[in-house]
């Protein structure tokens, strides 16, 4: 399937062949119309075009956080975890209108045949196919089109900034900034029944708005904007002003303040500068907000990805209930799209119309792309690129790896590592939506890419698969991947539950029993890390009888991240606490026997700043301190070991203190190394010579069992003993 994409390292706009979308995370629709959002993908692309130097100054937050990665990673981690990011193209678009093709079982609400209309980023991109949430989809009136309905989003914006500046019958409202979002608010303020005023630099825009029911307007630099105002309010000010310009400038937001009426409203739903006027705010009391697109749900993930509905009574107008009142608007005749949409251009030449957009040669208000028919049984069979049997070149090298998963982790941390390794080869990579598996297939030249894994399991010539997608899918892919033979290197964590460690369990033990002996690798890459061997060798047989203190300065996650539910990222113990756990048997070398912890108080009830206490079976002690409510800049991890008389201390896997006797010796690297080469290294040498996983499963296990103790002991304040033998783990 084809899709429209921006590469903001390079900032190329492409449409791009990728394999077809296989997730069942949400309406399954095929495309009849997208609306092109001129001012807001314009911006991307502005900033996309941008050198390096450009971009900084663009998005200062972004160089902030490259600069606390240069700190306390050092600046070649800084570069590859930034280049992954903007390697990665960002689909563009995210309002259309198309017919649903599949459901899924649970849904209630949508069937296969239904007219949509569907908005959000990353979901309604312009694409010939789009999987969206149900909660960010309403269906199509009869008698409206899809093209008039693929203005749904933009649609939403613009009620949602009109419905903060709460206007009423009668009330004088100015709207700065007549483009696409513009003309909508002026119709929808007309449709409320009050008098607009509309103001742009552009007079043709103006002359429109006055057609769109508009009862004044002023061109900015041809008029004064606030002397229009002021008499067209009687000199009493106007009641309200909507902000939908797209500048960078205070400008709009100076005006603003200046027309409005004492305890009037303003809302900014443009992109627009913010810094406030503070005189003319305090003199008037000005009541000022900026709406967040279209509507309440918009960024809440259990809302958008998780299907939550807001009830009516807390929340009368979300972003699904908008969308569904502009498409009512539109099948009432409350609001006319006739003259608003100013072009038209099949799919196949989107290009052309951005390129129509960027050179500002015509006035481009609604740009509207019209998608062919296409038959989707045969599209939906288009899961991978090349086509089945096709390959850009031969099998070398002594281990052929596929992929399952491609995110950030797979781009900026592992394949970089993977590259580095001489004897591995690169075969096959999926992922759901296709679009990465796609740039992960251009960039390290892979022998195919698809949206359906199973491929990557059923090809005979992958000889390990790496899982590399979210905690939830880990069990699935293990056990699927392991009873088709296959050796398996999984990103920690292993699993997020009980009940699916002990299906992890039983598979291994089954397979175990037949004629194949399973290899599981779990991604716990810090013992394989020089520091980590350094202290190994230095603690030599005394570091069975060692203290361990481990310290993580984890940095904040926000608490609606999905690392922290409990069925999709497993919280960050389970999910990154396990790396410690892993560190403190391989430099013990023994096995957690008991746990206690303590969690401090955090919002929200989060598990992240945790302090853990481990005997290990050897009598050695173990203590883990990891926390989130630390500054970035400071180095993210240190190990100290007594053991024997002598101390090891590893600062950010960059620096190791071996003393002994009295004497001090100091190894540094210029690099943060946490181990990833190496870890890739090993399991590679191990398959080439026919040798068992470098982690041995017991210790995989342990290690899982580990942190569910961890959790265990926070709940009931007492320490939980591990019995591997009740998971059938000698």
């Amino acid at each position: 399937m084809k899709i429209i994409a921006q590469n903001y390292s390079n900032g190329n706009l492409e449409m791009l062949e990728v394999p077809m979308i296989t997730s069942r995370s949400g309406l399954l629709v095929e495309t009849a119309a997208s609306l092109v959002s001129v001012g807001t993908e314009k911006a991307m692309i502005d900033v996309a075009k941008k050198s390096l130097l450009g971009k900084a100054l663009a998005r200062p937050d972004w160089v902030r956080q490259v600069l606390d990665k240069v700190r306390t990673e050092g600046l070649m981690e800084a570069w590859r975890q930034s280049k992954a990011r903007l390697d990665m193209p960002v689909p563009l678009g995210y309002s259309c209108a198309g017919t649903v093709r599949e459901v899924n079982d649970t849904e209630r609400d949508f069937r296969v045949g239904d007219r949509v209309a569907c908005s959000g980023s990353g979901y309604a991109s312009h694409a010939e196919w789009n999987v969206v949430p149900p909660n960010l989809c309403v269906k199509i009136p009869d008698n409206v089109s899809f093209e008039d309905a693929s203005y749904v989003a933009l649609g939403g914006i613009a009620m949602e900034a009109v419905r903060l500046a709460a206007p009423e019958f009668g009330h004088r409202v100015g709207v700065i900034g007549l483009g696409l979002l513009g003309q909508l608010a002026v119709q929808i303020l007309r449709a409320a029944g009050c008098h607009v005023i509309g103001i742009d630099i552009s007079a043709q825009k103006c002359g429109l708005a006055l057609k769109n029911g508009a009862e004044a307007v002023a061109v900015s630099g041809r008029d004064d904007p606030v002397a229009v105002a002021s008499a067209f309010s009687g000199h009493d000010g106007l009641d309200s002003v909507v902000i939908l310009a797209s500048v960078d400038s205070d400008e709009p937001l100076v005006q603003a303040a200046a027309m409005c009426r004492e305890r009037g409203r303003i809302i900014a739903g443009g992109l627009t500068g913010l810094n406030i006027p503070r005189q003319a705010f305090f003199e008037k009391e000005l009541h000022f907000a900026v709406s967040r697109a279209w509507g309440p749900g918009m960024f809440d993930p259990d809302y958008e990805e998780r299907g939550l509905k807001y009830p009516l009574a807390y929340a009368r107008w979300t972003a699904q209930r908008n969308m569904d009142e502009f498409l009512r608007m539109l099948s009432l005749g409350r609001i006319d799209l006739s003259g608003i949409t100013t072009h038209r251009f099949p799919f196949e030449k989107a290009l052309d119309a951005y390129r129509l957009i960027l050179s500002g040669k015509e006035p481009a208000i609604g740009v509207v792309l019209h998608y062919p028919e296409q038959d989707a049984a045969l599209v939906r069979q288009a899961t991978r690129i090349p086509a089945a049997g096709g390959s850009r070149r031969s099998r070398e090298g002594t281990v052929a790896a596929g992929l399952i998963g491609a995110g950030l982790f797979a781009r900026g941390t592992l394949l970089p590592a993977m590259k580095k390794v001489p004897g591995i080869t690169f075969e096959g990579v999926a992922s759901s939506r296709g679009l990465s598996a796609k740039n992960i297939y251009d960039s390290y030249g892979f022998n195919y890419a698809t949206s359906d894994y199973r491929e990557i399991l059923n090809d005979g010539r992958i000889d390990i698969v790496f899982i590399l997608t979210r905690h939830d899918s880990h069990k699935k892919f293990v056990c699927e991947a392991l009873r088709a033979g296959k050796a398996v290197f999984v990103e920690k964590p292993l699993c997020i539950r009980k009940d699916e460690l002990k299906e992890i369990i039983d598979t291994y033990m089954s397979v175990a029993a037949g004629d194949t002996e399973p290899f599981l690798m779990v991604g716990f890459n810090r013992r394989f890390a020089p520091a980590t061997r350094h202290c190994m060798d230095f603690m030599g047989r005394s570091r069975g009888t060692s203290v361990v203190q481990i310290r993580c300065n984890a940095g904040y996650i926000p608490a609606e991240s999905w690392v922290h539910r409990k069925d999709e990222g497993g919280g960050r113990i389970v999910g990154e606490v396990c790396h410690f756990v892993d560190l403190a048997q391989a430099i013990t070398g023994g096995i957690p026997a008991r746990v206690f912890a303590s969690c401090a108080e955090s919002p929200g009830g989060l598990r992240d700043n945790v302090v853990v206490s481990m005997k290990m079976d050897n009598g050695s002690v173990a203590s883990i301190t990891y926390a989130s409510n630390g500054d970035k800049s400071f180095p993210r991890e240190e190990v100290e070991v007594f053991a024997g008389g002598a101390v090891c201390v590893i600062e950010n896997f960059k620096t190791v203190h071996l003393v002994s006797s009295g004497k001090r010796k100091t190894r540094k690297t210029l690099e943060v190394d946490r181990g990833y080469v190496d870890e890739i290294r090993a399991v590679c040498d191990a398959l080439g010579s026919g040798a068992p996983s470098p982690i041995g499963f017991k210790s995989i296990v342990a290690t899982t069992v580990a942190t569910f103790a961890i959790e265990e002991s926070i709940t009931t304040g007492e320490a939980v003993e591990i019995d591997l033998d009740e998971w059938g783990v000698a």
